[in-house]
């Protein structure tokens, strides 16, 4: 049956190719010239690394919007709608509208079989195309050489940071994840990264290509002061900046990354314009706070990078009460670093609840509270579901405490589902 709704749409592209996973970019090559797709922004660009791309692109997103550009974000995976992956000017693209687009694929495409990951990527691409959009903000799905958005070059590129994640498919060490997430570079044109631990593998790759590799620190970078910060690279300074909207200092490093490869780009704006965007910076499942007599705190951190961002965030941030963390992870993930680093930010009136996660690459409650227990050195509850964990943390839960909520995508989007029942269900 040919597919009509949206929902229709992802179950076909999810049979289409014979592999969920193949990672080449002559599919995308061969389609994006028979979609009419030469660019899709006047300028581009492309966010990978292992951690911290959702607070680049979001900066980089809501920093360009604030100086009046026009632009098209692309990210993924989605927390509860798939439509959240394409955004221009700030707006979730229409479900008629990708459905339009995906039709428009579909009869281009012939015999060429395309992933899932490669139709979103596509109808991304043509709906930044079609707007006419200034900017287009490119998040990496999973490594970068070989990642779909690659087939697009990018004027300049970011690397954020490296970390162990993926490992089945990058490599099982920082050098050799680096080379691959560095596939994003481009000979002659800006490559940035974000953190100050960089592998050596990415300025080799760097040099290998021709780009031109700035790092923070080195070739830009950030001062804190007592209510804000400044940025700064080369003749590019920005004083009396606020604070990043987003919690953590990690968000520091992250907000100086977008702001060098706006000024890469040349589209850095006046101070001003960028006070006004950062203020406006917002991004689900990244220490997302949902205040309240009980503050919940959600978190898509789900690698030991990651694990020590929420983990260092969490002291920064704790409170006179407890904390109460519900925790899912999936079977691919390496449990006990992740433990090491949430064990950092437990005092010992916490608590903790495993949840199991569904599916193929879903971890049972009952085993990650297994290889917890020694890391936290404290028994811990568990749960069927990510919902089952949200009403056990309601039920302990006292005014002043907090919960947070981690450890993947397939853990924040239920959560945030649950969280907007049960607060809708109090307040009836």
């Amino acid at each position: 049956m040919e597919p009509r709704t949206l929902d229709d749409w992802l179950e076909h592209q999810q049979r289409v190719h014979p592999h969920a996973m193949d990672f080449t970019l002559d599919r995308m090559r061969a389609l994006l010239p028979a979609l009419g797709i030469v660019r899709p922004a006047a300028h581009v660009i492309t966010v990978g690394g292992t951690n911290g791309k959702g607070s680049v692109t979001a900066t980089l997103e809501a920093v360009a919007r604030a100086a009046g550009l026009s632009t098209g974000l692309y990210t993924s995976p989605h927390l509860v709608r798939y439509t959240e992956r394409i955004r221009i000017d700030g707006v979730e693209i229409g479900e008629g509208r990708l459905c339009e687009i995906f039709e428009r694929i579909e009869a281009a495409r012939g015999p060429t079989t395309l992933t899932y990951f490669e139709y979103g990527t596509l109808a991304a691409l043509v709906a930044f195309a079609e707007a006419g959009v200034d900017l287009a903000i490119l998040e990496v799905g999973l490594g970068g050489r070989l990642d779909a958005v690659n087939a697009i070059d990018a004027d300049v590129a970011v690397v954020v940071s490296i970390s162990l994640d993926h490992t089945e498919y990058l490599g099982t060490t920082l050098e050799a994840i680096g080379r691959e997430k560095a596939g994003i570079f481009r000979a002659g044109r800006p490559a940035l990264f974000g953190s100050l631990a960089m592998p050596e593998s990415i300025a080799t790759e760097a040099a290998r290509i021709g780009a031109h590799l700035e790092r923070l620190g080195v070739g830009f970078g950030y001062e804190r002061g007592a209510a804000g910060f400044a940025f700064r690279r080369g003749a590019a300074r920005r004083e009396g900046l606020p604070a990043p909207a987003l919690a953590g200092a990690a968000q520091y490093p992250n907000t100086a990354t977008a702001l060098a490869a706006l000024d890469a780009a040349g589209l850095l704006p006046d101070a001003q314009s960028v006070a006004r965007g950062l203020a406006a910076v917002r991004l689900c499942g990244r220490y997302q706070v949902l205040p309240g007599a009980v503050e919940w705190v959600l978190d898509v951190a789900h690698n030991p990078g990651s694990a020590a961002v929420l983990a260092d965030t969490m002291i920064e941030r704790r409170g006179p009460g407890r904390t109460l963390v519900v925790a899912g992870l999936l079977a691919d993930k390496d449990a006990l670093a992740v433990g090491r680093e949430l064990a950092r930010a437990l005092g010992a009136r916490d608590a903790v609840c495993a949840v199991t996660l569904p599916g193929e690459r879903g971890r049972d409650a009952v085993d990650l509270a297994e290889r917890w227990g020694a890391v936290l050195g404290r028994s811990i509850a568990t749960a069927l579901s990510v919902e089952a964990g949200c009403a056990w943390a309601a039920d302990e839960a006292e005014p002043g405490d907090r919960v947070v909520v981690f450890g993947s995508f397939h853990t924040v989007a239920p959560a945030l589902e649950w969280h907007r029942l049960y607060s809708s269900a109090r307040q009836s």
